[in-house]
C-alpha cells in the first residue's frame, strides 16, 4: 500500500525518470549504433505512411556526423516526395541509386520514385516571371512565404531560421565536393564538405576537408548577415569539376562544391533565403 500510494502522490516523477533513463541509454549509444536505431525507426515511420516521424527520425540522422547507410538517401527521398520538395527527392533518390545500384533493397521503387518526381514536375505550375532561365522547380522561392511553412512543416521545427538551417545542411550533404568524381560512394565521403549554422545575427560554416592520406582539417569561420546583399552568387568551372557559391561580401570562392548546376543554384538560393531571413527581426 506504502508504494501505491507514493505513485499515487508523484505521478510525473516517474514519468520523468524513465524519460531520463531512456534519454540517456539513447545518447551512450555508440553512433553506429545509433544510426541504425533511427533507422529502424524510420522504416518502421514510413512503413505505417507516418512521413511526419519519418522526417523526424531523419532529421534526426542528418545531424549524426559520419557516413549514412544507402538506404538513408531512399527514406530521405521518399519524404521528400511525399511533401513535394521535388528537387531534394530526386537529389536524394540519385545518390541512393548511384550508390546502392541494382543490387540495393530499394532499387526498383527509387527508378519509378524519380519517374514520379518527373511527372510531379510537368504538373507544377509554371514559375513566376523572372525566373532564372532553365532552371527547375526552386525549393526556395525568394517570396519565402508558403514555402517556409511548408519547410517549418516538414523539419518539425518552430522558426524559419531552424528550417532553413536544417535545409540547407540537407542540400549540401549530397552536394561535396570529390577529386575523383568518377567514383562516388557513400563508405568514402567527399574531400570537401560544409555544415552550417545560425545565430540571431551570423551564418556560420565550418568547412572540412579530407586528405587522400585521411586527414581531415575543419575550418569554421562566420558570415555576419547584416550589410550584406543576399542575392548570392553562384557559378561553375567544367575545367575544375567543381561549383562555387561566392561570398556576399566580396565576390570571393566561399563553398566549393560538386559539378552539378541544379544542387548549387539552390544551395545558393537557400543561403541567400536565410540571410534574408536573419536579416528580418521578426524572422528569426
Amino acid at each position: 500500500m506504502a508504494v501505491g500510494n507514493r505513485k499515487h502522490r508523484h505521478p510525473l516523477r516517474g514519468l520523468v525518470l524513465v524519460s531520463a533513463l531512456m534519454a540517456g541509454q539513447a545518447f551512450a549509444l555508440a553512433p553506429e549504433h545509433e544510426v541504425r536505431r533511427l533507422m529502424l525507426a524510420t522504416e518502421e515511420a514510413v512503413a505505417s505512411e507516418n512521413w511526419g516521424e519519418a522526417g523526424e527520425y531523419l532529421n534526426r540522422l542528418q545531424q549524426l556526423e559520419g557516413n549514412k547507410p544507402a538506404d538513408y538517401f531512399y527514406f530521405r527521398g521518399l519524404v521528400m516526395y511525399q511533401a513535394t520538395h521535388l528537387n531534394e527527392a530526386q537529389s536524394a533518390l540519385e545518390t541512393y541509386v548511384d550508390n546502392a545500384g541494382s543490387e540495393g533493397d530499394h532499387y526498383q521503387e527509387a527508378l519509378k520514385l524519380i519517374t514520379d518526381v518527373e511527372k510531379a514536375r510537368k504538373e507544377t505550375p509554371p514559375r513566376a516571371p523572372g525566373a532564372a532561365d532553365g532552371a527547375k522547380v526552386a525549393v526556395i522561392e525568394p517570396a519565402g512565404g508558403q514555402t517556409l511553412n511548408s519547410l517549418r512543416d516538414l523539419y518539425l521545427v518552430d522558426t524559419d531560421r531552424e528550417a532553413l538551417v536544417m535545409h540547407l545542411n540537407s542540400l549540401l550533404e549530397v552536394a561535396g565536393w570529390r577529386e575523383d568524381q568518377t567514383i562516388v560512394k557513400l563508405d568514402q565521403p567527399a574531400d570537401v564538405e560544409y555544415r552550417v549554422g545560425a545565430s540571431t545575427d551570423a551564418v556560420s560554416i565550418q568547412e572540412i576537408r579530407r586528405s587522400s592520406d585521411d586527414q581531415v582539417v575543419r575550418k569554421a569561420e562566420s558570415l555576419p548577415v547584416f550589410g550584406v546583399n543576399p542575392q548570392i552568387e553562384w557559378g561553375c568551372e567544367s575545367m575544375a569539376g567543381a561549383c562555387w557559391v561566392y561570398d556576399p561580401r566580396d565576390r570571393s570562392r566561399l563553398l566549393q562544391l560538386s559539378a552539378d548546376r541544379d544542387q548549387a543554384r539552390e544551395i545558393a538560393r537557400t543561403l541567400g533565403q536565410l540571410i534574408r531571413t536573419l536579416q528580418t527581426p521578426t524572422g528569426s
